[in-house]
């Protein structure tokens, strides 16, 4: 098939990701601010507002990290707190329904497991043609088996 995507391929939520890192980067750099230019704050306060600014970074960023990564022996898909490794034969389906938040692998072991990396959010359309992708490469996958899929 020559309308799959080459592996490896990195599926994320691009505009998504910048946002959430752009958000971080702001807030704590005003936070810094506020604690550094407020003449009131001993330095134990200070810090603590640093802390804190550098605790929502920490969070937007693990928000931010989120991806599903193909290649020829299966899929990574890293979620905000977990990161958990397929071959392709335990996908049996690849879904991203009208209203879901993101998409949804199917299971063999009668699960589903959230992709957060493909969420049409805010740039829908591409989700969709990620979705799609995905899904054609693990059909792909699971009827040939990936030693066919060379090049």
């Amino acid at each position: 098939m020559s309308d799959l995507p080459s592996l490896p391929v990195t599926f994320r939520p691009g505009h998504t990701r910048v946002i959430l890192l752009t958000a971080g980067a702001a807030m704590f750099a005003t936070i810094t601010a506020v604690a550094l230019l407020l003449e009131q704050l001993g330095p134990g306060e200070q810090l603590s507002f640093i802390l804190t600014g550098a605790l929502i970074f920490w969070v937007l960023a693990l928000l931010a990290r989120v991806k599903v990564v193909a290649d020829e022996s299966g899929v990574t898909v890293v979620n905000v707190a977990s990161r958990r490794r397929l071959e392709w034969a335990e996908i049996v389906q690849v879904n991203l329904r009208p209203g879901d938040p993101w998409v949804f692998l199917d299971l063999t072991d009668g699960t589903s497991l959230p992709a957060l990396g493909i969420q049409p959010g805010v740039a829908r359309q591409r989700a969709i043609a990620d979705a799609k992708a995905l899904r054609a490469l693990a059909e792909a996958r699971a009827s040939h088996g990936p030693e066919q899929h060379q090049g």
